[in-house]
């Protein structure tokens, strides 16, 4: 077996123990005309030992496929929708019925998440926000379903201002605001900060000042952080540790983390530099073998409980920008994996 199939066997290994974990999940996201009906897909993910998946939506045919399946879902309230769940109870407390409790316990819902990237959104709802979660966490309490249903919001990347080194790691001016008010609603309810992480944008864009090998995990000597010292082998690990610092700055060290979406292209427009089949096996194998191997630690936070879901299930046809963004895929519409991913069969206890 070549590097390739090294790296893919190790991916789809931890993909396995994940499912009995809970530490790692796969995003299936369907922005596409040529996907496979959701109970296809559902008889994919139990195949390969993934028990645990998060949508953009609360898709009520997607819901439905996993119904009874023990598979984990964390569902997406559109940002379209975060204006009027923000402004009235009534909407948030509808919305919960109708896409929450109408499928949960039996479609086992784990998460909300209230809006996707929502300050890079340009429709400005970055106000809306925190207003809209916690209408839709009173809903759930009123259903009696906030025990076992929390409630966050994915942030991009770039919703920090300094990222480097690690420990200086904040978040911009104009966000923190809104920031410490999220973080304070995540600490009261117990629920963790979702943030979307890609090693390969930054390298892409840094390629003359980031090494693959530190992008890929393979890096043997690594960096490390002048103000304290820590030692960092992945840009992953610094990129997690910067927003961790992010939150320290804003006096939350008590909030945990969930990467909601981390993955690499395996196809890219010539100058996406560093797209490619290989180095999309490497960092998915890599990073799902990180997890596993540290428990979700990081150096800045090597007792925390890391949950990793990859980013995605399948290529998207539909999805706007240059062709990488169609291209992150783990599988084929025809369900045939993009590269080789010996996915060993589930394995019995």
């Amino acid at each position: 077996m070549g590097r390739l199939g090294l790296y893919c066997s190790a991916l789809l290994l931890a993909l396995a123990q994940f499912a009995d974990a809970g530490l790692v999940g796969v995003n299936y996201g369907r922005v596409a005309d040529n996907l496979p009906p959701p109970t296809e897909v559902v008889q994919l993910l139990k195949s390969y030992g993934i028990d645990r998946v998060k949508i953009f939506d609360t898709d009520s045919t997607v819901l439905k496929a996993l119904s009874g399946t023990g598979i984990s879902v964390t569902v997406t309230l559109p940002n379209q929708q975060l204006s009027s769940a923000a402004s009235s109870s009534s909407f948030a407390t509808t919305w919960v019925q109708q896409n929450i409790a109408a499928y949960h316990p039996g479609t086992r819902i784990e998460a909300i998440a209230v809006g996707n990237e929502v300050f890079v959104d340009p429709n400005n709802l970055t106000g809306f926000l925190v207003p809209a979660m916690k209408n839709i966490h009173d809903a759930l309490v009123n259903l009696n379903l906030n025990s076992s249903i929390k409630v966050s919001s994915p942030i991009a990347l770039s919703s920090l201002g300094t990222s480097y080194p690690p420990s200086s790691g904040s978040f911009k001016p104009e966000l923190a605001g809104t920031m410490a008010s999220m973080l304070e609603f995540l600490r009261q309810y117990g629920s963790r900060l979702m943030v979307n992480v890609y090693p390969f944008f930054a390298y892409e864009s840094n390629s003359d000042k980031i090494s693959l090998d530190y992008a890929l995990f393979r890096d043997a000597q690594g960096i490390v952080d002048p103000n304290n010292g820590l030692h960092y082998f992945s840009l992953f690990d610094a990129q997690v540790d910067a927003v961790f610092a992010a939150m320290s700055a804003l006096n939350h060290t008590d909030v945990g983390l969930v990467v909601t979406e981390t993955g690499w292209p395996s196809m890219g427009d010539q100058q996406e530099i560093g797209a490619g089949k290989e180095n999309a096996a490497a960092y998915n194998g890599n990073v799902a073998r990180r997890t596993v191997g540290a428990g979700g630690g990081t150096p800045l936070k090597p007792q925390a409980s890391l949950t990793v879901y990859l980013f995605a299930l399948f290529n998207e046809n539909q999805k706007p920008g240059p062709t990488s963004e169609r291209n992150f895929g783990l599988f084929y519409p025809n369900k045939e994996k993009v590269y080789d991913l010996p996915f060993p069969v589930r394995t019995e206890a």
